[in-house]
């Protein structure tokens, strides 16, 4: 935060340093929006960020009286479209929808071109869950102890899926490598929704996809679910074991989505975001949704959130330390 305002006292902006931290902050929240919001989801379409994404948008464009746009903009892990967001101005007009890669799990990458830590704040956790452990439906591997054991007796050989490097898909993968001491071939997309047609079609053999996009396949009879990735099972498949149940002890990684935006956006207008997102995330209708997605969601102020991106970040930095896992 420190280096946003060097820059803007530096370039002689004093009066949006004064609006950021005094009345003009609160009055720019007042006044908005005043005109169309674009959302960029940084993955390809079909996949858990572009899903939540266009629920938000829809309703707060319903809400606002103005035009709420989801921009996909895929590459790099969410990369690409995390920095459009993060050299954007503070303004609330330009937002992301976030993810663990993004926020937490940056530490792959080196040589980013922006600063996610200090670059992007989060205006609130929009949902979390756990993924889903998908084969095709005409895999040989019929329960998750059959897939575990020929990860462990054929290292290297079974090709996963993921939305990219270092996204969630790719970080719960990984982390499942180091707890069962197994190795996979890491085959990325630009997202969920690419990668779930070649897991459909049998190019690649397994994927520990977003319960919000694998799920409608599971239901669709297109794939079969071996396993949960989180604590405990999920109410929407009693039947389905968790990973630490099926043969790996102490596993549990989930994956989550944020809203964020730009650092310098100010903090009337953060709070503002906030309360009208929750508002729109308690709605009947969405929580509805919400569970059909497989999507758990607490309320959470901007404070909640970053506190929580600060213990994944040292939670997900020490797995990438682990698995040696250097992107660029």
């Amino acid at each position: 935060m420190k280096n946003t305002f060097l820059k803007i006292w530096g370039s002689g902006l004093l009066a949006a340093l004064v609006g950021w931290v005094g009345p003009g902050g609160a009055a720019m929240a007042q006044d908005y929006p005043n005109k169309p919001i674009r959302l960029v989801a940084p993955f390809a379409p079909a996949g858990a960020t572009d899903i939540l994404g266009r629920i938000i948008a829809e309703r707060l464009a319903t809400t606002y009286g103005q035009s709420m746009v989801v921009d996909n903009k895929p590459g790099a892990s969410g990369h690409l479209g995390a920095q459009i967001v993060a050299k954007a101005p503070g303004d609330g007009y330009t937002l992301l929808v976030g993810t663990i890669g993004i926020h937490a799990a940056y530490a792959s990458y080196r040589k980013l071109a922006y600063s996610p830590a200090t670059e992007l704040q989060p205006v609130m956790i929009i949902g979390e869950a756990p993924n889903l452990v998908l084969v095709p439906a005409n895999s040989p591997y019929k329960t998750f102890a059959d897939f575990l054991a020929d990860a462990k007796a054929n290292p290297g050989k079974i090709n996963y899926a993921s939305a990219g490097p270092g996204s969630s898909v790719h970080m719960v993968t990984a982390l499942f490598e180091l707890a069962s001491g197994t190795r996979l071939n890491h085959v990325p997309y630009k997202g969920s929704g690419p990668a779930l047609i070649d897991l459909i079609g049998g190019q690649v053999q397994v994927m520990f996809d977003n319960m919000s996009s694998g799920m409608p396949h599971v239901q669709g009879g297109k794939l079969r679910a071996l396993a949960v990735t989180g604590p405990r099972r999920d109410p929407r498949f009693p039947d389905v074991p968790t990973i630490a149940e099926a043969g790996v002890p102490g596993y549990s990684g989930t994956s989550w989505f944020t809203l964020a935006a730009p650092s310098t956006m100010p903090a009337p207008l953060v709070d503002k975001l906030n309360k009208d997102v929750q508002r729109v995330l308690a709605s009947p209708d969405v929580v509805a949704r919400y569970d059909k997605l497989g999507i758990n969601y607490t309320p959470n102020t901007p404070a909640e959130a970053a506190a929580f991106f600060k213990s994944e970040t040292t939670k997900w930095s020490r797995v990438i330390e682990a698995a040696k896992l250097q992107l660029d």
